[in-house]
């Protein structure tokens, strides 16, 4: 994969642009890559660049990528996984060659813009059990000490990307906010250190969930054009959750000491799949209304000012784990190839999302159900079972793009996702007397067939065919209604 070369002047032309478009700073975005085929580095770069994107948040620090970010003047935040706090939280020494090798080396030779750090991933989830209480404070220390003595402590800070439910209100009113009593001495000491060394507290705000987790949720509150039910704390206006839950945190911080603490919105975004309420529209709805509502640095109603947010994300991963949801595959504001999934102003591209550029496809073909074959075929059920638990079959369900698809058309759909995603590999479209090739897009409505990209991995090793593969998992939750349906 190629390195962009940027020179000066082109840096300070899009820095200068981006400040000159608003008062707010730039809008960020989140470049993961769990995908089967993820784009080459460098295209994405270009495509950060063209959209006026001028921070970028990571969850690792992956060579190749950071070199891609090289020269391009783009502020970058690593990350640093969960399954890494163990290591650094113990040894010093651990920190230091990781600080080494994946900031130092990039700063000083590949001129990469790197300004944050993120310790861990939302490591406090209730979800996780405790897993990473006792490692992500030792890890935060051992990093920043590790920067310190590379000399990079002013340029580059350390923080920790926070999911919102560290704290939390007893109330409806964020003035009644405070951390999580479970974390609470905890988060004390994570405070004090990031405060202590000028650096920001990260934080993943996501109504989106608000909303997926309670059917009773108000859905107007979880946008930015009107709700009817404003809340007044104390004077201050709420009529949505965003600016809620934000304050929420101001409220915390304030509380306990750390009033001026900086802010920073590590993830905010809305899904466009895999849910009822995930969608183009709605995402459109919500991230324009974000876009509109930070505008002019506003701020919030306890926060006045800049809103420091990056959106969540930038490219689908259709590798990602969907044990939050079918959703979760379907975040970026671009699809798997690069192109816009709805029209987005960012502040500097007026004229809306722009695409990727030279993007290679594999030939115009897809896996199907075949004409000849019985859904009554006692291989039907295993067979969409096996595709689906080896794929991505998200875009299935009640609710979702391709709800309105028979059942012939849901086992074509899940045939063609591990067709593509073997690389149109003819072994993996020989589902037993069930599927053939066509050239003829099987696409309906809202529904799209996907072609894969071409992809520098290596290329899957040929089968005899799926029942020649490992045993099937079954762990997929809509596998089962799909298999209900068309049975």
């Amino acid at each position: 994969m190629g390195i962009l070369v940027f020179n000066y002047g082109e840096i300070v032309l899009v820095i200068f642009l981006c400040i000159l478009v608003s008062t707010v700073n730039c809008i960020g975005a989140n470049w993961g890559t769990q995908s089967t085929h993820p784009l080459p580095p460098s295209i994405v770069v270009k495509l950060l660049r063209d959209n006026g994107i001028q921070k970028v948040k990571l969850f690792d620090a992956d060579s190749t990528t950071l070199n891609a970010l090289g020269g391009s003047g783009i502020e970058v935040m690593v990350g640093i996984p969960n399954d890494m706090l163990y290591s650094l939280a113990n040894s010093v020494e651990a920190a230091e060659r990781w600080v080494e090798k994946n900031v130092s080396a990039h700063v000083s030779s590949n001129s990469v813009n790197i300004r944050y750090v993120a310790v861990g991933n939302e490591p406090f989830l209730s979800a996780l059990n405790g897993t990473y209480l006792g490692t992500t404070y030792p890890a935060l220390q051992n990093v920043q000490a590790a920067l310190i003595k590379a000399g990079l402590a002013n340029r580059v800070k350390v923080t920790i990307p926070l999911n919102a439910d560290v704290y939390g209100s007893s109330t409806e009113q964020p003035s009644t906010g405070d951390f999580r009593q479970d974390i609470h001495d905890l988060m004390m000491q994570i405070v004090k250190f990031l405060s202590d060394n000028a650096a920001p507290f990260t934080v993943n705000i996501y109504p989106f969930i608000s909303l997926y987790k309670d059917p009773h949720f108000p859905i107007d509150y979880a946008f930015f054009d009107g709700y009817s039910s404003p809340i007044n704390d104390n004077g201050r206006i709420y009529n949505n959750v965003f600016d809620a839950n934000y304050d929420t945190l101001v409220w915390a911080l304030q509380k306990n000491g750390f009033g001026n603490l900086s802010i920073i919105v590590g993830e905010i975004g809305w899904p466009t799949d895999g849910d009822r309420n995930a969608n183009a529209q709605y995402a459109q709805r919500f991230n324009q209304g974000l876009m509109s509502h930070i505008s002019g640095g506003k701020g919030t109603p306890m926060r006045p000012g800049a809103v420091d947010a990056y959106l969540f994300s930038l490219i689908d991963e259709d590798a990602k784990s969907i044990q939050p949801g079918n959703f979760e595959r379907h975040w970026g504001i671009f699809n798997y190839d690069g192109t816009p999934k709805y029209n987005l102003n960012l502040g500097s591209n007026s004229g809306g999302l722009i695409a990727a550029s030279g993007i290679r496809y594999l030939p115009r073909r897809w896996c199907v159900m075949s004409p000849s074959a019985s859904l009554d075929d006692t291989q039907v059920a295993p067979s969409v079972s096996y595709a689906c638990s080896h794929a991505d079959c998200s875009s299935l369900g009640y609710g979702t793009s391709c709800s309105n698809l028979d059942a012939r058309g849901n086992i074509s759909y899940a045939f063609n996702n591990y067709y593509q995603e073997n690389d149109q590999l003819a072994s993996a479209c020989q589902f037993p007397n069930l599927s053939i090739v066509t050239t003829t897009d099987p696409s309906q409505g809202t529904c799209k067939f996907n072609i894969m990209i071409q992809s520098s991995r290596p290329s899957p090793q040929a089968s005899t065919g799926f029942l020649g593969e490992p045993p099937m998992k079954l762990a997929v939750p809509f596998v089962f209604m799909l298999i209900l349906n068309i049975m």
